[in-house]
């Protein structure tokens, strides 16, 4: 059982990791062991999720939200396989917490008088300068 926060907690049905080998330099020792981690999250079936927090995470994860609803992470920082567990766990976690914050609405606002005369007045003065580079009677 992952916990989030207070409200939401992943239950271990909802999590599957496969251990693969990693890519990269790491001498003989890395043809025998497999230390990177896929850790695969059913979002889209979890019910611990309310819904707003599942769109919100599908946004968040980009390339990483599969087909058919599920958050992919793959890990293979360190050589040790205990090790990218812990790192995809908290990186699923610290995803899902980004994924419960409720974004501020925007506010929109009019410009200012100021601003309007300074656009304005940059407009004219670009326009005099492509004026003036027109033929000479």
């Amino acid at each position: 059982m992952l916990r989030i926060n207070d409200d939401i907690t992943i239950q271990d049905w909802e999590l599957s990791e496969q251990f693969t080998r990693s890519q990269g330099p790491g001498g003989q020792h890395v043809n025998k062991t497999s230390s990177a981690v896929e850790l695969r999250f059913e979002a889209a079936r979890s019910p611990n999720l309310p819904p707003y927090v599942k769109a919100r995470l599908k946004r968040l994860a980009g390339q990483k939200w599969t087909l058919d609803g599920a958050v992919l992470l793959r890990v293979e920082e360190t050589r040790s396989q205990a090790r990218n567990r812990d790192i995809a766990r908290d990186r699923l976690k610290a995803l899902i917490l980004k994924a419960c914050e409720r974004p501020k609405r925007r506010v929109p606002t009019k410009p200012t008088l100021g601003s309007q005369r300074r656009r304005l007045d940059a407009k004219k003065q670009r326009g005099e300068v492509k004026r003036l580079r027109g033929r000479i009677d």
